[in-house]
């Protein structure tokens, strides 16, 4: 990060409130194309699509360098199967059934890849119709379950990768995803975890994306509050059910082409398409620019739960803490689990910014070296949006009343620690 990257996302944020990211809409739909990789730097990433939170596209000059582009694609642009079978063809993958509607998503089983290839390439033969309905391998880890392979690297616009970095700490999880589905396969309408950004890299195939700026989707609710599960739907025409569709924006539609990446920005509600045989990498991921939104979602959340079990709170002993279990089980993170990643985070740049790196280290693929490479001045805004989120945190009532006994440093601890970084930084 540049000095002049820096003072924009100072100024930005100093007057910034996350209630306000609905405000960003993009005039006439229009989504800039990234042609160039070597006259597009990660500032100007940074300053014209995190900060001010619009989506954008790669061009496939962005990804022509990934294993996955070489190996993974036939020559005229179709899956490589025989090369896939020979590398996973053992693996279990999660694969869903686009054809069936359960709680509102798409139920899922557990495959043998083998087992999944060999019905892709019967839905092929056979018009893409099956007895099997439409089977898309959604949510794979294939990175956690096949570090060694040479499937692509991370491009450095979406380093800055506060999920993965926490998660990896703890090897509990992760956010990296692939996908592969055969002409026709979809996914539903929804908002990516946490309310994260999420980056996703055609590596072969096209996929249609319609995307909502934050917000809009308010207007696609029904009377009861719900979300469509297809936005497409002629039901949603309907006033007497969905009420507020007429005040909404028509969406944001890309067609993505093979090689190409498409960013989404943190909170967009989206419904994407595959329009030939396509296979894709994703990842999910949150940084400064959109922890606190990543924070009003938790607190949202987990007002909805109290709403939903407030009959129970005064009969119920331990009703706070029965909340946040709750939520964990939906969402996947509580506030104290919340508080310890952003001590992560916040603690991987006081390292850097008070030891630095030697060469050895600055050459391996660790989130510290990740940090160093983006500069000091990154490290300092990160500590300084990590300052703003831990403080609401800290002063918020349903946190202390906790049990944070267990928490080490104590966040009135950690906050210290913070500002005195970030004043040391600064000098």
């Amino acid at each position: 990060m540049d000095r002049a990257t820096f003072a924009c996302s100072t100024a930005f944020f100093r007057d910034y409130s996350s209630s306000s990211q609905g405000a960003f809409c993009l005039p006439g739909g229009h989504v800039d194309f990234i042609e160039k990789v070597e006259s597009f730097t990660y500032s100007d990433f940074f300053r014209d699509y995190l900060i001010p939170n619009h989506p954008c596209i790669f061009s496939a000059k962005f990804t022509e360098d990934w294993g996955s582009r070489r190996n993974w694609v036939t020559w005229d642009g179709k899956p490589n199967f025989d090369h896939l079978l020979q590398k996973f063809g053992e693996a279990v993958v999660p694969v869903a059934n686009c054809d069936v509607k359960e709680y509102n998503s798409n139920p899922k089983e557990q495959l043998p890849f083998k087992e999944y290839v060999k019905y892709w390439k019967e839905y092929i033969k056979n018009d893409y119709r099956s007895s099997r309905g439409c089977l898309y391998l959604k949510d794979w880890h294939l990175s956690r379950a096949f570090p060694e392979q040479d499937v692509y690297t991370t491009p450095v616009y979406f380093s800055s990768d506060w999920l993965n970095e926490y998660w990896d700490a703890i090897a509990v999880d992760d956010y990296r995803f692939v996908y592969m589905g055969p002409k026709g396969s979809w996914t539903p309408f929804h908002a990516d975890v946490f309310r994260s950004y999420s980056w996703s890299a055609n590596i072969c195939g096209r996929k249609k994306w319609l995307l909502y700026p934050a917000g809009q989707e308010d207007y696609l609710k029904d009377r009861h509050g719900n979300l469509p599960f297809d936005v497409t739907a002629p039901s949603l025409q309907d006033r007497s059910v969905y009420p507020r569709y007429n005040q909404s924006q028509p969406p944001v539609e890309i067609v993505q082409e093979a090689g190409e990446i498409v960013f989404i920005p943190s909170g967009w509600h989206h419904q994407v398409y595959n329009l030939e045989d396509t296979i894709s990498i994703n990842h999910n991921w949150v940084n400064g620019c959109n922890v606190a939104i990543m924070w009003c979602f938790l607190q949202d959340e987990l007002a909805a739960v109290q709403r939903e079990i407030n009959e129970w709170k005064d009969p119920m002993d331990d009703w706070h803490l029965q909340c946040q279990l709750i939520m964990k089980s939906c969402t996947g993170i509580d506030y104290k689990e919340f508080y310890n990643f952003l001590k992560v985070i916040a603690e991987n740049r006081i390292s850097v910014l008070e030891n630095g790196l030697d060469d050895e280290a600055l050459a391996k693929n660790t989130p510290k070296a990740a940090i160093s490479t983006l500069g000091m001045l990154h490290a300092v805004f990160d500590l300084k949006r990590t300052v703003k989120v831990l403080t609401s945190l800290s002063a918020n009532e349903d946190f202390k009343k906790l049990d944070l006994t267990s928490l080490s440093p104590p966040p009135e601890a950690l906050l210290h620690h913070l500002k005195a970084a970030i004043d040391t930084a600064l000098l």
